[in-house]
């Protein structure tokens, strides 16, 4: 780990940032006033985007059980990992797996400084961060074997991240560089936010003029296009409320941000 000083002389609390922003529409302490600030602005002009936040989250633990669950995955690497708040990736493989290995793997250092709380494991699993940069995603395959056997399958998960890589044709490219690190048998998990309505739109525009990072909401078959060359899991590219509900055949609400899970052939 970096020493806490350099750490904190990256934390820039004048502007905006989405892991802090997206911490306080979920619920978490973990944010300044100025995300606080820009988070209240949002909620005037779209209130849905914090049922987003929030079923984003619950999407991110269904999937995980289940790969850990019913696909017998033991290897998850979350790239984007954002700030730990309840049920985090290895929580919910390692109640289900508790041999299930994690690397977690983000280059914000307000992450960096709550790491060690992604950092607790079962005796059986391992967890580990890596502070490091998406756009590298050669680096990151390299250091995430210290902790995980590439050659065995890795379940690849990148929620609400990708929105920040503004050309959608690099965007696909790191993803593509990635899964072609892993073996056969491996998945691709990926959530994002949606172009679907027009509330969604102007958020975004008011967040990306508020002096934070751009963040860039696509149309669904961009991201249907990330998980090309992979096998879709049912029910394919849909709302994060739709992908495979607690409760079958009850009624959900439809939110602004599409997932799913693909399988490497």
């Amino acid at each position: 780990m970096r020493a806490a000083a350099e750490i904190r002389a990256r934390i820039d609390t004048t502007k905006p940032h989405s892991a802090r922003f997206w911490n306080y529409f979920v619920g978490g302490k973990d944010n300044y006033e100025v995300d606080r600030e820009i988070g209240d602005q949002i909620k005037d002009i779209f209130p849905g985007l914090v049922d987003v936040a929030r079923s984003s989250r619950q999407f991110l633990g269904r999937t995980v059980h289940h790969l850990a669950g019913e696909q017998g995955v033991r290897q998850f690497l979350d790239v984007g990992t954002g700030l730990p708040t309840a049920d985090n990736t290895h929580e919910v493989a390692q109640r289900v797996a508790p041999d299930a290995r994690i690397v977690y793997v983000d280059n914000d250092p307000l992450v960096l400084t709550h790491a060690r709380a992604l950092l607790t494991s079962t005796e059986e699993g391992r967890t580990d961060y890596l502070d490091a940069d998406l756009y590298k995603p050669a680096a990151v395959l390299k250091a995430a074997e210290e902790t995980l056997d590439l050659s065995k399958p890795v379940a690849l998960m990148i929620l609400n991240t990708l929105g920040h890589v503004a050309d959608h044709a690099q965007a696909r490219s790191l993803v593509a560089t990635l899964m072609e690190g892993l073996p056969s048998g491996s998945y691709l998990v990926i959530s994002d936010s949606t172009a679907t309505s027009e509330g969604m739109i102007a958020a975004s525009d008011a967040y990306n003029s508020s002096g934070a990072v751009p963040y860039h909401v696509r149309a669904v078959d961009e991201i249907t296009g990330f998980f090309d060359g992979l096998e879709l899991l049912e029910p394919g590219i849909v709302p994060v409320t739709e992908w495979r509900p607690e409760t079958a055949g009850a009624a959900v609400q439809r939110v602004d941000a599409y997932g799913g899970v693909g399988r490497k052939p």
